[in-house]
């Protein structure tokens, strides 16, 4: 086989219709897969998957289901819970009792209502063959699913994870992504920071915190780069509808995918080999062209399906669930109007393209225009340049859109608006753009502190290193030592290794991230906060800060890659800024697999003396003792940072 990076199609394009990689001759869009052997259990892509309600979910179970039973097992009730033997309700419901089911808000600013619901989610981790791209590989899921089931609550329900690791020889713990997780700190999902990992072949841990945010999210494993192997899937958090649309598609997940297990990539990242991606996917799915591998490969696996009704607006709720990929979405032949960023309602504006980085959410309205029996292409296409790395067979996910009369075999023939030049901005968009509904001017910090990121060696792996007044080290956690446990016992002596930041009393923190790598940006991801972004660019900062009346506020942003010119490297920077008002750790980290790996992570240690002052569960402290004791015999294998 030749070496990385190959031509669009690889060796044997010529066997394959592009850009969906269905076989010469074959002249439909169908799947070659039985059912379960693509994604396992999981219903994501399949043309008949329900909508979503538009109202939120209903506050009883005498409402009919809207998911099919017999195929998908296991599914969560109204309440939540999941059971083998009932489904998941998610009907429109007329509700109205509450903010989390109101049309329009009173106000940009809304106060999170009590509704006193607990919704409870049986959460098995296990390895499992999957097929994605019909190529068959060793994978994680939930529950059977790849991606794995929707989580769902109203905004102020409490959510209860009951997590089980069925992993043989690892650990595992879930972070839910973007819940500010106040009061609740130790159920952040984070092991050597918040927790202990669960133990594997059975272990169990219980984590109940609120759904303190409102909108499109994702939770997914914190155990080393195991999401990346599938273990995530989408959380949907209901609230005030800001934006007028008539249908919830639900959510669209993006994601880079590699035909090696997780462990193997990355064991080649701490030697110094970064892994390019082989595939990208809407809802786990698009086909692979088999004749460019040899290892087994199904063609024609099967791309996602979705149905749209003319005349309609449809929500479509986008989730970056990848480990490397900068995913550029678009739908051929349609606008889409940005509604919301990360957890964060904005002003709405349109747009051909959705830049996302790893970890990031953009929910967006589209109107059908289209065709009553017309198809389309839905892409999601990696970034190009320097933007991500892939082999170049296969960095463009499809995914085919069908009005009601159209006939849902047939291939589209559309094209893409979307230009080169969009393809290969390795950022987000302008921060002119997406301003919040809720508007929150930009206090003047009560200190400042300039973080640098550099890639280099440390005598054995290159990896990276986190530089400040505070900081000269790259992160490896310690799964028996977690840092938010030791300061609430009162012990505030880390590790250099843990890269801990311990901003005092001070208010407001603005920090001035730097970054000298020239290969891969950093969507830079920081827990318990959104953050204000003030300024980004190359070189040095001027002091301009952009909308300091409504900056773009959220809880990852993507910091460019440094420049390589003639007269040196050009770092990059973003300048954000947080208030400290949640005790706890709190990662800031690049949500880049393979930079987390490498050690691009920190950690926040907000106001220690109200840490100790917490009422902990006691089950956090008992998970230790079961890992303690499972590690004293079965070292973990940690090549990685941990995390």
């Amino acid at each position: 086989m030749p070496t990385p990076p190959f031509e669009y199609g690889g060796i044997s394009k010529d066997m394959y219709e592009a850009p969906a990689w269905v076989p010469k001759g074959h002249g439909k869009l169908d799947t070659s897969l039985p059912k379960g052997r693509q994604n396992g259990n999981s219903y994501w892509g399949e043309l008949n998957c329900p909508r979503l309600p538009i109202r939120g979910l209903p506050h009883n179970s005498s409402n009919g289901s809207s998911y099919p039973t017999a195929t998908h097992p296991p599914y969560p009730t109204v309440s939540g819970t999941v059971s083998n033997s009932v489904n998941i309700t998610v009907s429109v419901s007329t509700v109205t009792a509450t903010a989390s089911s109101t049309q329009t808000p009173p106000s940009a600013c809304l106060s999170m209502p009590d509704t006193g619901i607990t919704r409870t989610y049986e959460m098995n981790v296990a390895y499992q063959t999957i097929a994605p791209d019909g190529v068959t590989r060793n994978g994680l899921t939930i529950n059977g699913q790849y991606p794995g089931p929707i989580v769902e609550a109203n905004w102020g329900d409490w959510i209860l994870f009951k997590v089980t690791n069925d992993l043989t020889d690892e650990g595992t713990a879930l972070h839910a992504h973007g819940l500010f997780q106040t009061t609740t700190s130790w159920y952040d999902g984070v092991p050597a920071v918040a927790q202990c990992p669960i133990t594997p072949n059975g272990g169990t841990f219980d984590m109940l915190f609120r759904a303190d945010r409102y909108g499109t999210s994702w939770y997914h494993s914190h155990y080393s780069a195991q999401y990346s192997g599938g273990a995530h899937g989408p959380m949907i958090i209901y609230g005030p509808k800001h934006a007028e649309y008539d249908i919830d598609v639900g959510p669209v997940i993006l994601e880079d995918w590699f035909h090696a297990d997780y462990f193997t990539l990355v064991n080649a990242t701490m030697n110094g080999r970064f892994p390019p991606s082989n595939n990208n996917l809407i809802n786990g799915k698009m086909n692979y062209p088999c004749a460019n591998t040899t290892l087994p490969c199904e063609p024609n696996a099967g791309v996602s399906k979705f149905k749209f009704q003319s005349g309609k607006k449809h929500l479509l709720r986008l989730i970056n669930a990848g480990a490397e990929g900068v995913q550029k979405f678009s739908i051929d032949g349609h606008s889409l109007t940005v509604i919301a960023q990360d957890f964060v309602p904005v002003n709405p504006y349109s747009t051909n393209v959705v830049t996302l980085s790893v970890g990031q959410r953009t929910d967006v309205i589209v109107e059908a225009t289209g065709e009553s029996d017309g198809a389309y292409w839905m892409r999601s296409q990696l970034g190009t340049q320097r933007c991500t790395l892939n082999d170049g067979v296969s960095p463009n996910a499809l995914a085919a859109v069908y009005y009601e009369d159209a006939d849902t075999n047939a291939i589209p023939t559309t094209e893409t608006d979307v230009t080169a030049e969009q393809l290969s901005t390795c950022k987000n968009d302008p921060l002119t753009e997406g301003t919040p509904l809720c508007k929150i001017a930009v206090a003047d910090p009560s200190t400042i502190e300039k973080i640098d990121f550099e890639f280099r060696s440390n005598g054995t792996n290159f990896i990276w290193f986190v530089e400040s007044s505070m900081t000269n080290s790259s992160y490896r956690g310690d799964y028996n030592d977690p840092i938010l446990l030791q300061a609430k016992n009162g012990d505030l002596q880390y590790k250099p290794e843990w890269n801990v930041m311990d901003f005092g009393s001070n208010e407001t923190v603005r920090l001035h991230l730097v970054n000298h790598g020239l290969v891969g940006g950093h969507p830079m991801h920081l827990h318990g906060h959104d953050f204000h972004v003030l300024a980004e660019g190359f070189g040095e900062w001027d002091g301009t800060i952009i909308n300091p009346e409504n900056s773009v506020r959220r809880d990852v942003h993507q910091l460019q890659n440094a420049r390589n010119t003639t007269e040196g490297v050009i770092p990059s920077f973003i300048i954000i800024q947080f208030t400290q008002d949640n005790p706890g750790v709190w990662p800031l980290h690049c949500h880049l697999a393979w930079h987390v790996s490498g050690g691009l992570f920190l950690n926040i240690l907000e106001r220690p003396e109200d840490i100790q002052k917490q009422d902990f569960d006691q089950d956090v402290f008992e998970l230790c003792d079961l890992w303690d004791t499972y590690t004293a015999e079965n070292p973990p294998n940690q090549i990685d940072s941990g995390l």
